[in-house]
């Protein structure tokens, strides 16, 4: 699911397999490859929206920087949420 997410975010197609990627990445690149995407998206609508209270820019701008940055906001909480998930089915794993 957190896969899926990461790929929604990146708006690119998954590989067949995971040899099939030229370079690996570990979990903690992808968890840091989401939040600062997040953190991106939210700065350019706090910009769009700073940009729209000095009549610079337009209210379509606005609208489109907060969703992308509602998006974004929303994948990181999906992340977050499948994390919490896995750590509690371990925890509950007998040793």
């Amino acid at each position: 699911m957190a896969a899926k997410a990461y790929q929604a975010i990146q708006g690119g197609a998954m590989p067949a397999s995971p040899t099939a990627a030229p370079a690996q990445s570990g979990f903690a690149d992808l968890l840091s490859n989401v939040m600062g995407d997040m953190t991106q998206t939210s700065k350019a609508a706090e910009t769009q929206m700073t940009a729209m209270v000095q009549g610079q820019g337009s209210l379509i701008d606005v609208v489109t920087a907060v969703s992308s940055a509602e998006a974004s906001l929303e994948t990181v909480m999906a992340v977050r949420d499948q994390v919490i998930s896995a750590y509690q089915e371990i925890m509950r794993m007998p040793i």
